[in-house]
């Protein structure tokens, strides 16, 4: 299959805002993240501008250095089971872990969803790096970041395999005759592997879009295996349009080697677009809101990224200090990007902490300067699209408003939805249900 000529976008909704101080903007909403209001205004309009889907971040602990979104907000499901009701095309996706929680629940939380939204679904699996979250969940530890890959492997297999419990055809529902379900179509999973036990069926019939499409995030090596063989979409993190392409190139080669069509993955960056009358005003903007931050933004991005490690403790000007062992069993790609940079600048926790609290980012400036590097970036090979965060109230509507028709015009970006359900929209083949395909192998044999 043909690379998709389109660009994709995604919105995530960040309510208060993604940093620990971006909060305390004069036209910011401190109640956003909380706020259904808020997000049916957020979604009404990413879906006018055709954004391919709506994504929801998550984690499970905190502390008192967690940022102030993280602090206070909905559970994914929940608020993407909202969203469902006031949106008739957009994507819906959400993260949720399978370090705490159950494949049962999960695979009917998401077909449920699906079912809701006419066929919008996306599950974002991760398997969380935060290690006190166990403490929350009654484990005694935080499982090994390479058994947290082996349990999603099998995580995944079982969630899917729920989500064939049901062929199409096997809610018969036939009043004259008195049938409801055909059980030559119904299915049960009977897994039995290294982490789970599940007997299955689902009690819930295939969903809209055969399955929900999965997302996924690896950045590690151990990371990039795991969503290059399983992922259908990648949100991923990219400095620059160099390391963009590097990270690109790696895992659609990594996807190829697993026998995959590489077109068939997505890969998506993360950016903070700031969009201005000019170029100018939009650099004015990006000034504002660096001085909205402070060296705690910094430090506390740093401390979700080693493990919720509390750097305030240490002298700012000296030598990055010795915690290269927090990282093996957090965020470990995160952990060794800052720790490489350490290395080869001699940075000191400062500098890495201020590196943090202001990134400017390559998407600041009038609407064609930002619409130019989305098309750079694409045209390149360093993206397939894009998750839009919001750094500044209005940004989204500016986006839409000014950037998307610019793309558009290039041919670059949709003027209308493919169809109705999110894999029409990104391009995706509806997953073949395992028990018809053996079905239809065997009448072919």
């Amino acid at each position: 299959m043909a690379r998709s000529p389109h660009i994709k976008l995604g919105f995530i909704l960040h309510g208060v805002g993604r940093t620990w101080h971006d909060w305390r903007h004069p036209d910011r909403d401190v109640n956003a993240s909380t706020s259904l209001a808020r997000y049916q205004e957020q979604a009404a309009t990413a879906e006018r501008g055709k954004f391919d889907f709506l994504f929801v971040a998550d984690s499970l602990s905190i502390t008192e250095r967690s940022s102030p979104h993280y602090l206070n907000r909905f559970e994914p499901i929940t608020i993407l089971s909202a969203l469902a009701a006031t949106t008739s095309r957009i994507g819906l996706v959400g993260t949720l872990t399978v370090s705490y929680s159950e494949p049962f629940n999960v695979a009917r939380q998401f077909a449920s969803l699906d079912h809701l939204s006419g066929g919008r679904a996306g599950w974002n699996v991760v398997t969380s790096w935060l290690g006190d979250t166990a403490a929350n969940f009654s484990k005694s530890e935080h499982p090994a970041h390479a058994v947290r890959y082996r349990i999603a492997a099998e995580y995944l297999d079982v969630v899917q395999g729920l989500w064939d419990s049901w062929e199409d055809g096997a809610h018969v529902a036939d009043k004259e005759s008195g049938q409801f379900v055909d059980p030559d179509r119904l299915h049960a999973l009977d897994h039995k592997g290294e982490f789970f036990q599940v007997r299955g069926p689902l009690n819930i019939k295939r969903t809209p879009q055969g399955q929900p499409v999965i997302f996924q995030a690896g950045a590690s090596d151990d990371g990039r295996n795991f969503a290059a063989r399983r992922a259908e979409v990648i949100f991923t993190h990219a400095e620059t349009i160099e390391a963009g392409h590097a990270y690109y190139a790696d895992v659609k080669a990594r996807a190829k080697g697993f026998g995959r069509d590489a077109d068939q993955l997505f890969i998506l960056p993360g950016i903070a677009a700031i969009v201005g009358d000019s170029d100018e005003e939009a650099e004015a903007r990006y000034r504002e809101l660096a001085a909205l931050e402070s060296m705690d933004t910094g430090l506390g991005f740093l401390s979700r990224t080693f493990n919720d490690h509390d750097f305030r403790q240490y002298d700012l000007d000296a030598p990055f200090p010795d915690v290269a062992h927090l990282g093996l069993n957090s965020q470990q790609s995160g952990t060794l990007r800052i720790l490489a940079e350490v290395e080869a600048e001699g940075l000191t926790l400062r500098q890495v902490a201020e590196r943090l609290a202001t990134p400017r980012g390559a998407f600041v400036g009038s609407a064609e300067t930002v619409a130019n590097q989305l098309q750079r970036w694409f045209e390149n090979g360093a993206a397939d699209g894009f998750v839009l965060f919001e750094p500044l109230p209005g940004q989204l509507a500016l986006f839409v408003d000014r950037v998307i028709p610019i793309l558009q015009q290039r041919g670059l970006f949709r003027t209308d939805y493919e169809g109705t359900t999110f894999r029409e929209h990104l391009g995706l083949t509806v997953p073949d249900n395992r028990y018809s395909a053996a079905r239809d192998a065997r009448s072919a044999a």
